[in-house]
């Protein structure tokens, strides 16, 4: 039986659950009291104190993030002593960080979603008392995917708290004391030194912009104006069903025609689809699967498609790397196209040709600079970069043309859509192995038991007689328990991102769940509305086997499509 406890709030009465915090319970009354260390889905820390009510009969303040309700009890979130006491906190915590933020605001990577500002007004802060406190900060820009800042640290310790409890990763940590706390990693040696997998789910919870993405922007505008060289772009499929939120729209809403007009005003030569690569990630990873369930070596097969479960499994658990996948990314696939078959086509030189890939993840930087890769992709911008790009050529993006993808690599499946959410690669697989298997046409070729935002999901298909169970499974923590059972399964697609690429490092700034939810219903409304969705009846990529790759896992198929991974 549910136990409800009563107690006043600002005079107001309320019943709740018993264990809802007093954060929790004055949401319910709309008073939204202001906190910069709390992280809903995340432990309790209590370190910022911006969250300090009073409490009747009590004689300290207490933090609402951390205290539980009881019988009885009486709230008040807005005396004078409580605000008072708010505005000193946050003038202490300003005072021994270096923002100057009405210097840096224009620049800086939370300049339009900045938590620091929210709080300020929220609390009333109009004036600074105390001087900023003189210390050197340093950078650390180590890391191929992720930048931090450590002069915009509050030390809130969310990004910490993230890495340890969510991806289970905890290359950063807490160091040092009083004043001088800062985050660190292990020796202070940088992300680019320790295991960090490069996810950027640092970057998803950081409330002031400390952590942010390795840019590419500026190389890409340079490259864009450089009349010599061919420069062509490709944009993944979770990035069409966010980059509105950016510009003031709802999540999952499809702007990949608007996207498609705008980078050709800013200069592109030719934009292509992602989706096009990820319908011939099916057509190889779906063979490789087939060839290894009729041998029975290497099973469970692990898909490829994340890097930043592949920095995991290279860095921490390497005793898989025989299970997964030799298929590059579809990034990766069409970097390689883009430089071989693409200018074969075009007659382009190698060296002349810019491949420039949009991203709803901060792994994939350090993914095209991996020497496997060979620079087919010179650059990677994530959804939030594009976004900028978008409006430093003052294009007004909601009101464009809708324009379709180029060709050779502008038409897919439905899919291949659904790569962006978790999920969707296990089922554009299933989709293809299935009939080629059997030779039959499946009547439904939606799996729905393969679907949705939860962390682990399992199922098990009929293919001829054979029982085939596939795992499915975002977050590296999630990841790393199914794993421990790995051998009951025969396919298995492991995303390190919770939700999969929807909630990629790269994306909007947001962690709701209800976001995450209206990005992915939008990557499976576009996969309903195709006429064609399986990625083996993409007449496309029927196309290019017949003319440039013979068949899957052809020779020619495995020197530009896959790859292998090594103990790191």
């Amino acid at each position: 039986m549910i136990q409800l406890i009563n107690l006043k709030i600002n005079g107001e009465e309320i019943s709740v659950k018993e264990g809802t915090t007093v954060l929790e319970a004055a949401k319910k009354l709309n008073y939204n009291i202001p906190s910069l260390c709390y992280q809903e889905d995340l432990s309790i820390y209590g370190s910022c104190r911006i969250c300090s009510v009073q409490i009747k009969g009590q004689p300290t303040l207490s933090i609402a993030c951390g205290t539980e309700v009881s019988e009885g009890m009486e709230v008040i979130t807005n005396s004078e002593r409580v605000m008072d006491t708010r505005k000193s906190i946050f003038e202490l915590l300003i005072a021994n960080h270096q923002f100057d933020c009405e210097l840096n605001c224009l620049t800086c990577s939370k300049a339009f979603s900045c938590e620091l500002k929210k709080v300020a007004e929220a609390i009333g802060v109009d004036s600074l008392r105390y001087k900023f406190i003189d210390q050197p900060f340093e950078i650390d820009d180590t890391s191929k995917g992720v930048y931090r800042e450590e002069s915009k640290c509050i030390s809130c310790g969310r990004c910490v708290r993230v890495c340890n409890e969510v991806q289970t990763v905890s290359v950063l940590t807490m160091a040092n004391r009083g004043p001088q706390t800062k985050v660190s990693t292990f020796y202070d040696r940088g992300l680019g030194n320790v295991d960090c997998t490069q996810c950027g789910q640092c970057i998803k919870v950081c409330p002031t912009g400390a952590i942010h993405e390795v840019y590419h922007l500026n190389q890409v505008i340079h490259e864009l104006r450089n009349p010599k060289k061919h420069v062509v772009v490709q944009i993944a499929p979770a990035v069409r069903v966010s980059i509105g939120e950016l510009f003031g729209e709802k999540p999952g809403m499809n702007y990949e025609g608007q996207m498609v007009t705008a980078l050709k005003k800013i200069g592109f030569d030719k934009v292509f689809d992602t989706n096009f690569t990820a319908d011939l990630t099916i057509m190889e990873e779906g063979s490789e699967f087939i060839k290894r369930l009729e041998t029975g070596e290497n099973l469970p097969l692990i898909t490829s498609c994340s890097p930043g479960w592949i920095n995991y499994a290279e860095l921490r658990q390497q005793d898989l790397l025989k299970n997964i996948s030799t298929c590059k990314s579809p990034q990766q696939m069409f970097g390689a196209l883009s430089k071989t078959y693409y200018a074969e086509q075009e007659k382009l030189k190698r060296e002349n040709i810019v491949s420039v890939s949009i991203m709803p993840c901060t792994a994939k930087k350090f993914e095209s600079k991996r020497s496997e890769m060979k620079d087919d992709v010179d650059f990677v911008l994530t959804t939030r970069e594009l976004a900028k790009l978008i409006k430093s050529y003052s294009i007004d993006f909601l009101n464009l043309e809708i324009t379709p993808f180029d060709a050779p690599f502008g038409i897919s499946t439905g899919a291949a859509a659904i790569f962006g959410t978790s999920g969707g690669v296990m089922e554009a697989a299933l989709r293809t192995a299935y009939e080629i298997l059997t030779d039959e046409t499946l009547d439904t070729i939606d799996f729905e038991m393969v679907r949705g935002l939860t962390g682990t999901k399992e199922a098990t298909i009929k293919i001829l007689d054979q029982e085939i169970n596939v795992a499915i499974v975002s977050g590296l923590e999630n990841a790393k328990q199914l794993l421990k059972n790995k051998e009951k399964y025969h396919f298995i697609e492991i995303m390190a991102c919770p939700g999969g690429c929807l909630n990629g490092g790269g994306q909007p700034l947001h962690t709701d769940q209800e976001v995450l939810k209206k990005r992915m219903e939008g990557l499976y409304s576009i996969d309903e509305k195709r006429s064609i969705r399986r990625s083996h009846k993409n007449p496309a990529i029927q196309n290019i086997y017949e003319a440039f790759l013979i068949n899957p896992l052809s020779e020619k198929s495995h020197e530009l499509l896959h790859t292998s991974y090594k103990q790191r």
